[in-house]
């Protein structure tokens, strides 16, 4: 019916630590007309500093500890049940250090995403950025992408990449590239909640997406007219 307003999405975030990319989806979420709300944050940690950063900005939070639960499946349906009740319709991963089982993962399909801090399908798993300055790349960045069962692994929706300096360590590459996760995962929200992301043969579409027409090439000669 023209004229009427889309209720915003109700968004779901995971933590297990400290909450830097649910701060930055809190940060986007009350922005005057932004598409999305996050109705709930969940913990499986009692001890997560995200949780203090949820009640802060007056969102409701839960903890569910994974260790309370002899099996993973009873984990990941506590979750679900958890989930559902908040009414969620898209759930974030952001920083959540716990394997979702395959069943949960399939009920949430599409309407779970997940920030990892390398360009994907590069460096899966932990201890990123150190792996990708020990294989001596010269471009790191970091994917937003929907969940599938093999972990760290689906449909990217949107990557952003830094330059690698000789100098780096992981804590500075890290540094750099969390920037960027915090970019990339608002606009991500964004353009689900707007309704312009489709997963098409597991591959992201996205209605008015632009691309940059230049590259990102590291290193650069430093000679003048090089």
């Amino acid at each position: 019916m023209a004229g009427v307003t889309k209720a915003p999405l109700r968004v779901a975030v995971l933590i297990s630590g400290r909450g830097s990319n649910l701060r930055a989806l809190l940060e986007a979420c009350a922005e005057p007309g932004f598409p999305a709300r996050i109705v709930l944050v969940i913990a499986n940690r009692p001890d997560a500093a995200g949780l203090v950063v949820a009640r802060q900005h007056g969102i409701a939070t839960q903890v569910i500890e994974h260790r309370g639960f002899a099996r993973r499946q009873d984990f990941d349906d506590a979750l679900d049940r958890a989930l559902s009740e908040a009414a969620a319709e898209l759930v974030c991963l952001a920083g959540f250090m716990r394997i979702l089982g395959a069943g949960f993962v399939r009920r949430w399909r599409d309407r779970l995403i997940n920030i990892h801090p390398s360009l994907l399908p590069a460096f899966p798993g932990l201890d990123t950025h150190a792996r990708a300055l020990a294989a001596g790349v010269r471009v790191a960045g970091c994917s937003v992408h929907f969940v599938r069962a093999e972990t760290d692994n689906g449909p990217i929706i949107i990557q952003a990449a830094v330059a690698v300096t000789p100098s780096d360590t992981p804590e500075t590459l890290a540094a750099r590239v969390l920037a960027e996760e915090h970019r990339c995962y608002r606009a991500a929200l964004r353009w689900i909640a707007e309704g312009r992301v489709r997963v098409v043969d597991e591959r992201v579409s996205i209605d008015r997406a632009e691309f940059p027409p230049s590259a990102l090439v590291s290193p650069r000669d430093g000679v003048p007219g090089g």
